[in-house]
Parts: C-alpha cells; structure tokens; sequence
C-alpha cells in the first residue's frame, strides 16, 4: 500500500490496562499506555476499541539480498546470503538514525508504507534467490514481532536461518516468542551510559543489557555493534567498560566498533577518526574480547578473522565482501585452534 492505515492484525503481547478501554503493550520496554484511537511510541500499534493492533503484518518497505558480513554478522555462515526485510515504524527516536526515512516515516509523515508480501512470499523469495538466512533489518523487528515470527516459522520448516538486527529494546517476553526460530542477532549497543541513551535515543540501556545476556542464555549466536561517535560515546572508560561487559558474558562474542558518518539530525558531528576505530580495537582485545572487528573503515586490518591461538587469518574478508575461510569444521586448518560460530564451509 502507498500510504494510510492499513487494516493490520491483532497484536501480540498486550493487555487492557485497567479493565480498558486503554491497553498496555509488553512487546518492547517501553510498555507504552495507548488509548483508543491511538498508537505506541513505535507508531505501528494502535488500540481500536480497546485491541491493540499490529499494523505493518505483510507490508514491506524494503527488501533486499545482501551478504550476512553486511548485518554485519562475521561469524555466523559467512560467505552465505540473507533476504532482508524491514517493514516501517521503530521503538527508539536516535538522533544519528541511518534509516530515519523508513524507521520514523510513522511518526514524521503520519503515513504507513509498504508492499504487500505474505511470509510463504518472504520466504519463497529467500530460496529463490540462494539466501540461507532471512534477516529482519533496516527498522527494529521487534515493532513487527508478529510478521517476523510467521516468516520465521516457516522459513525453519524450510532450512532457513533467522537473523535479527535489533537494538535490543524488547521485552524477554518478544524474545521468548522468537526465540524457537531465533539463529542470530547483531545488537547495536548504542553507549554504555545510561544518559546518552536517554538523550539520543529515547530509551534506556538496562534493557539492552538485559536483552544480550538473555540472547547467549538463549543459545542465539550474537554479535554487537557500536557506533562510534566523537565526543558523545568514544571515551576510553566507557569504550573499556563496555568491553569488560561483554567479555564477562563471553569473551567469544564479536564486538563490531564501527565509524560514524553524520546523519538525520545530529549533523554537528565529525566523521570518527580511523585512529578512534583503531583505538577501540586495541581497548576490546586488552579487556578480554578475543574477536573486535572495525567497521566502515575499508582496508582496516581488522576486517578479517584471525585465529586467537596462532595469529594466522581464518576468514578473509575487504569490506562487506567475503573472500576466502581457512576453517576445518570450526577449528583454524593452521594450528587446529577453535574458532566459535556458526560455519557450513569447508576450508578454501
């Protein structure tokens, strides 16, 4: 559809709020209190007659095949492609939003915008195309729990991995619904200050946190990202603590820290100094991270995989574009040392 209210779906993971006709939504953490006629912060949920509805089910604003490097996930069947998929409307507000013309056209434009494509479509598409993953980017997913859930369900009868691109914001109740069809996850880890995301993006970071330690519990393969921007986030006590987090969860998991580029409306802002992505890096492998790649830095050094044990590079990579993988199983074909992911290659 080109625009207006679609007819939707009834929601998920809501309840009347005192009896109604006012409901709460418990799909992400804001638990918004909506009122009838009116919608969530996400701009995509929307009580009609004390039910919440989920408005963007089967309606897609963009599709696209892309390299799983591009999520960016380095360790979870690299090489491989994944259909993408984001339907319109976010939970978070971010100042530096990359995708503010499709994440916030429900609340800048007031409209809803999409194309209609069924989940058997989605995944039809997926195999047409040589995917072996759907990932639910661009937007937030967790504002389209109820389309992502159907696709997913039927893209696991069919072999098919799901990916999240999330920034962590749901509910453990979200997660535990998709969870059983749930492979991988890239959390964008904005800050670790609980005041930048207050500021910048509209939300908290307790449930982000709670969010990662919830997915490695779960069993989901996960990477994160974090956005490094001057001045704002790019300290080296909060860059440190933020690694120490996540090495106290697992020391495995990739950390992506990648350079900001200004956008939307924080525009103020330089582009981050390669030196900053570099610094990042060293600041990871000392807290413990044994895997920190550099992002939207072409030609790093820290774009490939290496092995932890002997140094050598196990997944060569220039970019998005994967090159060559030097595995055995998941064990480095130099010294035999173990590498964590997801893999289905054989050693090149």
């Amino acid at each position: 559809m080109s625009g207006g209210v679609p007819a939707g779906i009834r929601a998920l993971l809501w309840e009347p709020w005192h009896g109604g006709p006012a409901v709460r939504c418990r799909l992400c953490s804001h638990f918004c209190r909506v009122l009838p006629g009116e919608r969530g912060l996400c701009g995509v949920r929307e009580n009609r007659d004390g039910v919440l509805y989920a408005l963007t089910y089967g309606y897609a604003v963009a599709t696209a095949v892309d390299p799983i490097e591009k999520k960016p996930l380095f360790h979870f069947l690299p090489g491989t492609l994944s259909f993408s998929i984001a339907t319109v409307g976010c939970n978070l507000k971010c100042a530096f939003c990359q995708n503010a013309d499709i994440s916030q056209m429900p609340a800048d434009a007031g409209e809803i915008r999409g194309s209609a494509l069924s989940p058997g479509e989605v995944v039809e598409r997926a195999l047409a195309t040589g995917c072996r993953s759907i990932a639910y980017t661009y937007t937030e997913p967790t504002v389209f729990l109820e389309y992502a859930l159907a696709c997913a369900a039927e893209a696991s009868d069919y072999g098919l991995k799901n990916v999240f691109v999330t920034n962590g914001f749901m509910t453990p109740q979200a997660l535990g619904l998709m969870g059983p069809h749930l492979h991988a996850a890239n959390v964008d880890l904005k800050s670790f200050d609980d005041d930048f995301y207050r500021r910048f993006t509209g939300a908290r970071l307790a449930p982000v946190l709670d969010s990662i330690r919830l997915m490695v519990e779960m069993g989901v393969w996960l990477e994160v990202t974090t956005l490094l921007i001057p001045g704002l986030n790019d300290s080296e006590n909060e860059l440190r603590a933020l690694a120490a987090f996540l090495a106290g969860i697992h020391p495995d998991i990739p950390w992506h820290v990648s350079r900001f580029h200004p956008s939307h409306r924080m525009l103020d802002r330089p582009t981050t100094p390669a030196s900053t992505v570099e610094r990042a890096v060293r600041f990871g492998g000392e807290e413990g991270l044994r895997f920190i790649y550099a992002g939207n830095l072409p030609g790093s050094a820290h774009e490939s995989t290496r092995c932890p044990s002997c140094g050598e590079t196990v997944i060569e990579r220039r970019g998005f574009r994967f090159e060559r993988i030097r595995l055995t199983a998941q064990h480095c074909s130099t010294c035999g040392g173990s590498i964590p992911g997801v893999f289905e290659r054989r050693s090149a």
